[in-house]
């Protein structure tokens, strides 16, 4: 959800004049502020990074007609290109302030209106609040010294584009912040796990199945998959049902996140490609040296069975522009973990490996797989583990990624172009596709404490 709270200030033409693109090996761009005079140094007297705010239309969704879920889906989808194709005329300095917002303003503006008519066509109320939503901001961040390289210089290395230093913290100065409900009389204390790799079939593709059904690069970023083996933006509930899986157990649900790598300079296979360089995600792709999903218990009482193909979301790929609302990343090192970092990488010592992990929602609303905005039909219990009214609690998905990574050495997680690769937009992805009977397995060993795989 967009934290409109306070207006943030337009950038000025003054400043615009000293903004220089920065291209990031196969085409991604970072827009780097000049210098004191433009007003655009950050509180620590460093550069600031310039890119696009812009309110996030899918998230205000409330009710979207099945008939209509897919030229929604397509025309949100449209919307997301437009912030990243505006964000690169920026760093390029083909359009320059309130030239360019005006233009993405009318482009956003036309779109918006078609996802209000597909809905009010195919019979639930218009949605004329979301005309609102069409203008977007200028946006600041800190910006590391070299980055004001010049774009040849960029091409070159193509590594410049972030994150920045400050992105980074060593994970020694880090406290532990970790805190667990205690465990309650009747807590399903059991555990089921699937085992499905560390994708070593190479299935990455830029799409997103879940928000942007039947729309090729929906995401702009890459995605890591396991379990399901023919996911794609294409996927549906029957092709994903009759698919094959990598997890041992017959698991055929679908996990994925954004694939994490390290600024190298290097080119991977996608570097020329969509979700790869063409929208700013370069480097090497690292592949985990662990995944683990795992199903946990409610420390409050029994959990129940979700339906099959339900979809859940765990953070907000949007997260630096949207606000933290729904941001839920968790960064830390082996030998750390009860100190979770939400919007910095971690610099983690020698022998000790990055970890990701990703806390999936765990109460359901008893009925829908899926909801208008991807969310309100599943919520996080409460700090004791109490679900909210008129919510049920289910198997808790657990996502734990760890990666060998030289201590120093730059990395980041792939995102949408004007997200800058800003840690707090880690997010993850699951689609259930168990069986009813692994399902139930699954159920009976949580609620009756055991440890199944």
């Amino acid at each position: 959800m967009s934290q409109k709270g306070h207006k943030r200030p337009r950038i000025s033409n003054k400043l615009l004049a000293v903004v220089s693109a920065l291209v990031l090996g196969g085409g991604g761009v970072a827009v780097v502020a000049g210098n004191a005079s433009a007003g655009q140094d950050d509180n620590r007297g460093g550069k600031s990074v310039a890119t696009i705010d812009c309110p996030d239309v899918g998230d205000k969704l409330t009710a979207v007609p099945e008939q209509a879920k897919a030229q929604v889906g397509e025309n949100l989808a449209e919307l997301d290109a437009q912030v990243a194709d505006a964000y690169k005329k920026l760093a390029a300095d083909q359009a320059k302030g309130d030239a360019l917002l005006g233009e993405l303003r009318e482009q956003r503006g036309k779109t918006i209106e078609k996802v209000a008519g597909a809905i009010g066509d195919n019979g639930a109320q218009k949605p004329e609040e979301l005309k609102a939503l069409s203008g977007c901001e200028m946006k600041q961040a800190p910006a590391d010294a070299n980055q004001a390289a010049d774009a040849s210089a960029a091409r070159e290395s193509g590594q410049k584009g972030g994150p920045a230093k400050s992105d980074f913290v060593n994970i020694n100065k880090v406290r532990p912040n970790v805190r667990t409900p205690a465990a309650q009389s009747g807590a399903s204390r059991g555990s089921f796990s699937s085992s499905c790799g560390r994708n070593e079939e190479k299935h990455f593709n830029p799409d997103n199945v879940i928000v942007a059904p039947g729309v090729s690069n929906g995401a702009h970023h890459m995605h890591d998959y396991v379990g399901n083996k023919t996911t794609d933006a294409f996927s549906t509930n029957n092709s994903l049902a009759a698919s094959g899986t990598t997890c041992t157990n017959g698991d055929q649900s679908t996990y994925y996140w954004p694939v994490l790598r390290l600024r190298d300079g290097k080119a991977e296979r996608d570097a020329q490609a969509p979700g790869g360089g063409q929208d700013g995600n370069v480097g090497t792709i690292l592949q985990p040296k662990q995944v683990t999903m795992t199903f946990k218990g409610s420390p409050v009482g029994q959990v129940k069975t979700m339906p099959r193909f339900l979809r859940i979301i765990t953070g907000d790929a949007k997260a630096f522009t949207n606000g933290t609302a729904n941001a839920n990343a968790s960064w830390s090192c082996t030998g750390f973990e009860n100190r979770q970092l939400k919007d910095k990488y971690p610099i983690c010592p020698q022998g000790s490996d990055v970890v990701r992990t990703f806390t999936f929602q765990s109460c359901w609303d008893g009925k829908n797989a899926d909801s208008a905005n991807h969310r309100t039909h599943v919520a996080f219990p409460d700090k004791a583990g109490r679900c909210p009214n008129g919510f049920t609690a289910i198997p808790q998905l657990v996502q734990r990624i760890t990666y060998g990574v030289a201590p120093g050495a730059r990395f980041a997680v792939d995102s949408f172009p004007e997200q800058l690769h800003k840690p707090v937009t880690d997010h993850g992805d699951f689609i259930n596709v168990m069986s009813n009977g692994l399902m139930n397995k699954a159920v009976n060993c949580i609620n009756g404490g055991r440890v199944c795989r």
